[in-house]
């Protein structure tokens, strides 16, 4: 075996793929890479395939002279008009080649199992459909192919929802700065108490307003293009990401142009001096920027939360995914082990060739039909428990969104005077904060207590997978064997003990391979993460 990190992370990114075992128990793990190779006929063809696998090319490989990394010049590239992507495919662009549409690499690229930031904008993939997925716990049940782009979403999401609080946080900081320097005024008579309630009143209405209005647009945003409420494609999402920012920026706009309406009348109304009205005017935009510095700050702290967030669903996805794929990859070098011993007594002519092919054959069915059985158990399992977690999450958030509410309440009742207003700023933001705090604590919590549920019951599914395996492998030495052969029951009995000798070894050598390559995907995130 070779100590190689790039071929073991190529290894392990390859969980959807499953793993080839190689008759030679020396190297039981062959790369993709090999693999091709292995296929490719002649020099001239092997080394173009190994180009394309490099250069992340796209073209029939026996189009022998057109190792052209961007392209350019494959009319094939160009040939077929987009078309629609089920969920769970890839578009093909060319169908001819011994690689067909996509390279290896490709393939491995788009798996969930290496990290989501190497991820390129591909046009291949705009109308790449893969499932809507509003909180992490539901990616633990996606395909493999789906976890990055779901990841992705979640991030746009959660970034957008950032976004939404700041601003709403924003708006509240500046119609009280306004209600403060209106008060100030009220106090010592320089508008009437009528002037007072009604300018407070129709601020208060046209706030509101400018926020319905961009709840409305946000929702059509949302609606359009929602031909299949299940899934979503990269190119609904960078639609999405595109309108939401106009419809903000044209709600930011539609903010300042009435704080500016909203001071020029109070200014007016006042009967204020020309010094004495530009210096209100001073003072509040001075008390505007320290709201837009202090939220700024947030956002700068928040984001980088956020990105935090990512790296650690990667590595609960990833945990997943190397369960889900230790289950097969380790089966199919238990029944290798079966099939060595059934090729040593073919050998000893105590089987014919037919005998041991019909009773493989008879084995891998028995034996796949239970796994695939036990599989959409599992997985049925998983999604129930997750449907649970998150109806017991919605309801603890709701029971915070409503404490939150009440002590903004509580705050925003009180009288504030022009001296207060940096006293208010620092306490009403960090109210937001201290909520906010408590959101994504309970979310984090949740994501890793779901987490370790649905990997309990991958391990389950690993036992009842090992034990039917076992059960089947037993009724094959001691009751198939004797029957068709004339082996005894006690030589039978001894086969059945080599083979658990065997695996002895073997477990160790494939849990001690396992290990190295998490740990070098851990390496790796963790190299990104400081980057």
């Amino acid at each position: 075996q070779k100590d190689d990190s790039q071929r073991l992370l190529e290894s392990f990114n390859s969980d959807e793929k499953g793993h080839r075992f190689t008759k030679n128990k020396g190297e039981p793990y062959t790369s993709q890479e090999e693999m091709v190779l292995e296929e490719s006929e002649s020099p001239l063809n092997s080394n173009i395939t190994a180009f394309a696998l490099k250069a992340k090319v796209i073209y029939p490989i026996n189009q022998k002279f057109r190792p052209l990394a961007d392209g350019s010049s494959n009319p094939s590239l160009h040939e077929n008009p987009k078309q629609a992507v089920l969920p769970n495919q890839v578009m093909e662009t060319s169908t001819s080649g011994s690689l067909g549409s996509l390279s290896q690499g490709d393939k491995e690229d788009c798996s969930s199992s290496t990290t989501i930031h190497s991820t390129t904008s591909d046009d291949r993939f705009q109308a790449r459909a893969f499932l809507k997925v509003t909180s992490f716990p539901e990616v633990l049940t996606c395909e493999s192919f789906d976890v990055k782009l779901c990841l992705c979403s979640l991030i746009l999401k959660d970034l957008m929802l950032l976004d939404t609080e700041l601003r709403k946080e924003k708006h509240v900081m500046f119609i009280q700065i306004l209600k403060i320097y209106f008060r100030d005024f009220y106090s010592k008579k320089k508008i009437t108490d009528d002037f007072f309630k009604k300018i407070l009143l129709i601020q208060e209405n046209d706030f509101e307003e400018l926020q319905k209005q961009l709840d409305c647009r946000l929702r059509s945003t949302e609606m359009s293009g929602a031909h299949n409420s299940e899934y979503q494609t990269l190119e609904d999402l960078e639609r999405k990401e595109r309108e939401y920012s106009e419809h903000v920026i044209d709600n930011m706009e539609a903010f300042w142009k009435q704080t500016d309406k909203a001071q020029q009348a109070f200014l007016d109304q006042s009967k204020c001096s020309s010094a004495k009205a530009t210096k209100i005017m001073m003072d509040l935009t001075e008390k505007m920027i320290a709201v837009e510095s202090l939220l700024s700050e947030s956002q700068d702290l928040l984001a980088m939360d956020i990105q935090e967030k990512l790296f650690n669903w990667e590595l609960m996805v990833k945990m997943i995914d190397s369960l889900k794929s230790y289950i097969p990859e380790e089966c199919k070098g238990r029944l290798n082990i079966v099939s060595n011993i059934l090729d040593h007594l073919t050998v000893k002519n105590n089987l014919s060739v037919r005998q041991k092919e019909e009773l493989l054959t008879d084995l891998h069915k028995a034996f796949w039909e239970q796994l695939a059985h036990f599989t959409n158990e599992c997985m049925q399992q998983s999604k129930d428990l997750i449907l649970k977690r998150l109806e017991s999450r919605a309801k603890k958030q709701e029971e915070i969104k409503q404490r939150q509410e009440a002590e903004q309440k509580s705050l925003l009742s009180k009288t504030f005077l022009n001296e207060d207003v940096n006293s208010f700023l620092k306490a009403y933001h960090e109210l937001v904060e201290k909520y906010q705090q408590a959101q994504w604590e309970l979310e984090e919590e949740d994501d890793c207590e779901s987490t370790e549920a649905v990997a309990d019951l991958y391990k389950d599914l690993y036992s009842k997978a090992s034990h039917a395996l076992s059960e089947l492998v037993t009724e094959l030495f001691l009751q198939t064997l004797p029957v068709v052969t004339s082996l005894s029951v006690r030589e039978c009995e001894l086969l059945k003990e080599e083979w658990q000798e065997n695996l002895v070894p073997q477990l160790e050598k494939w849990e001690t391979h396992h290990q190295k390559r998490w740990k070098l995907f851990q390496d790796q995130l963790l190299q990104e993460k400081e980057v």
